[in-house]
């Protein structure tokens, strides 16, 4: 496979990557006076940035190994919860930040959820192997 496949492949993934780092980098200031506001919104946020990166690593992985596609959501599965614990443990170095097991869960959730919608939105359905018989 050549190095610009590679790249085409993998690029968006770690461009994403980097965005999560870059905010896990960053102090977060409250952005509403409301607690249950700003913990709704960070939370979602949470949801939305791990079911885009689930997303694209089965993409990546799809494009760059020839994984059947039960080895496909299990590799995907699995990057997504290490890059979420490792993130998490970046997290630990931030000054205003904590890490928290909450947090790997809803990254968890947001990533199987993603993974899920866009497997079953996009990629084309499988014929039925038995119709159903009529009473």
């Amino acid at each position: 496979m050549s190095i610009r496949r590679l790249l085409k492949a993998w690029l968006p993934t770690v461009f994403w990557a980097v965005i999560i780092f870059s905010f896990s980098s960053n102090t977060t200031p409250t952005t509403s006076q409301v607690y249950w506001q700003d913990f709704v919104v960070k939370k979602a946020a949470h949801l939305f940035v791990y079911a885009v990166l689930s997303v694209l690593i089965y993409r990546s992985l799809k494009l760059t190994t020839k994984f059947n596609k039960s080895y496909l959501l299990l590799f995907t599965i699995i990057i997504t919860i290490l890059y979420a614990l490792t993130d998490e443990f970046h997290q630990s170095f931030t000054f205003g930040r904590e890490p928290t097991v909450r947090d790997v869960i809803i990254d968890i959730v947001g990533g199987t959820a993603g993974l899920s919608a866009f497997l079953r939105l996009y990629l084309p359905q499988l014929p039925q192997r038995h119709a159903r018989k009529k009473n």
